[in-house]
């Protein structure tokens, strides 16, 4: 039978209790560990780096204070929600302060104490993990055409029925394909199965590009927060691990408020679209034929195209953006 967590404390005892045994979670889990077992108060100052190469765990509640405008803490807890999201013990969920936590952009919850202002507050921190030795892309954001349009319409940014059909054009959802339009297949040398951002309509895709352009910063912040609806933990913090785990740490790590990620990307780039051919798969582009890639700041935008979701939307972290910004 299913293990409910009745509170932080409860979900701190489940969580020492399937330490490791979920694989894609041993880091969140470990590291909330550490966290729990640093040595308070902590004091915010100095703040740390944002490229760094140590121990994140101290430089996270630095960057959590910094987030809450305090100067020290004086207990700090922390919760791998997405272990307690995936294992048998906590599948039922959790309920922190109050609210239910069924599916969140953090990775880990931290609950902070201060006495001296005699509050508790939170602070979400969103994890990213590189399992190669050079930087690779991270997925930011998975979802399709319509629901990322909703997700827009939901945060106060139109989208017109051009904009969607588009973008369901680009992802190659069904019915808006080549192969679902024999005209378009005529004479075609590119992949059938979608249309690259320079063929969907003109007036959808200027319109796309407009909205990316004028609203990139709020753009960037849903992406990096708003991933589930009703989420009561939107994370406040990204931490990111730049390249597979040494077998002996320290490690190389990039820590960020969610603001200072924004307005960092915002200053790197705005919307553009880079050339590329498609050189792999099925239908690679003969040659002298390319396409254009939108992007902005440190965003990619591209069509997923996996087996499983060929049709969805996918947003990912540039490369070794941290090196760049």
């Amino acid at each position: 039978m299913a293990l409910t967590p009745k509170d932080s404390r409860h979900a701190l005892q489940i969580q020492a209790g399937i330490a490791g045994r979920i694989a894609g979670h041993t880091f969140e889990t470990t590291l909330a560990q550490t966290i729990n077992n640093l040595p308070c108060p902590i004091s915010q100052h100095p703040l740390p780096n944002l490229l760094i190469n140590g121990y994140p765990e101290t430089s996270i509640v630095k960057k959590a204070l910094k987030v809450l405008n305090w100067e020290t803490c004086h207990m700090v807890e922390a919760i791998a929600l997405g272990t307690l999201a995936t294992a048998e013990e906590g599948k039922k969920w959790l309920e922190v302060n109050g609210m239910r936590v069924r599916a969140c952009k953090s990775d880990i919850l931290l609950t902070i104490y201060n006495n001296d202002l005699n509050l508790i507050k939170t602070v979400g921190l969103s994890v990213k993990q590189c399992s190669k030795n050079k930087p690779t892309n991270a997925q930011l954001y998975f979802t399709t055409a319509r629901a990322f349009c909703e997700l827009l319409r939901t945060n106060n940014i139109p989208v017109s029925i051009d904009a969607v059909n588009a973008l369901r054009q680009f992802c190659g959802d069904h019915g808006f394909a080549p192969i679902d339009n024999p005209e378009d297949l005529i004479n075609r040398v590119s992949d059938p199965r979608r249309y690259f951002w320079e063929e969907i309509n003109q007036k959808g895709r200027l319109e796309l590009e407009n909205i990316l352009t004028e609203k990139q910063r709020e753009i960037t912040k849903l992406l990096l927060q708003k991933a589930y609806i009703n989420d009561p933990f939107t994370p406040e913090l990204l931490l990111h691990l730049t390249k597979k785990n040494p077998a002996v740490e320290p490690q190389e790590f990039a820590l960020y408020t969610i603001d200072e990620l924004i307005e960092l990307s915002c200053n790197y780039a705005s919307f553009e679209k880079k050339k590329y051919s498609v050189r792999k798969g099925s239908y690679k582009d003969p040659q002298g034929i390319q396409h254009d890639a939108p992007r902005f700041g440190i965003v990619q935008m591209q069509r997923g195209g996996q087996a499983q979701h060929p049709e969805q939307l996918q947003f990912n972290l540039q490369a070794g953006y941290f090196y760049n910004i």
